[in-house]
């Protein structure tokens, strides 16, 4: 990977800007207006991480994710939330996504950026006193179409080998 672009380009704050927003947008639960953030080819992966040797090589299983999905699946758990079938979220949980750490790369292709970020996920249920937070990495393809930025990719490492939320119907 090449070196970061600096935080005063205006391409780094276009694409911190991007993660602020979708960020709001994901606290408030405005998921169809998330949705129209996503590239039509999106890819959105959460690899299972596993706790190896220094030397194994690898930190993920191969071939194993929490999730692994398109814009169609995205597509389907929002619909799936205005139903009464999604009793994971009914009541809703209380999210707040902190996003920190953001860096930016520049790649071969002008309309892309490469961009690194940190998020720190809040996650409070009903009345029940214990919460979850959730630390997780991204790595996130940023593509120019339509006139703005959309996310045409998110990898998701999470810090933890074995997740403690009840459920991941959520949104990183």
């Amino acid at each position: 990977m090449t070196k970061p672009l600096p935080f005063n380009d205006s391409r780094h704050l276009q694409a911190h800007q991007f993660l602020v927003d979708e960020a709001y947008l994901l606290d408030a639960q405005q998921y169809e207006a998330w949705l129209e953030t996503l590239t039509d080819d999106v890819r959105y992966v959460m690899p299972v991480r596993v706790t190896t040797a220094r030397g194994a090589g690898f930190d993920c299983a191969p071939g194993m994710a929490h999730f692994d999905e398109d814009k169609y699946s995205l597509s389907q758990r929002v619909a799936r939330l205005g139903t009464e079938h999604a009793w994971a979220e009914d009541p809703p949980s209380r999210l707040r996504h902190f996003i920190t750490n953001v860096r930016t790369f520049e790649g071969d292709d002008p309309a892309h950026l490469l961009v690194e970020s940190a998020e720190l996920l809040f996650r409070s249920r009903g009345d029940v006193t214990d919460s979850a937070v959730l630390s997780c990495g991204r790595e996130d393809l940023l593509r120019w179409c339509d006139d703005r930025w959309k996310l045409a990719r998110r990898r998701i490492f999470v810090d933890e080998s074995v997740l403690r939320m009840q459920n991941l119907a959520v949104f990183l």
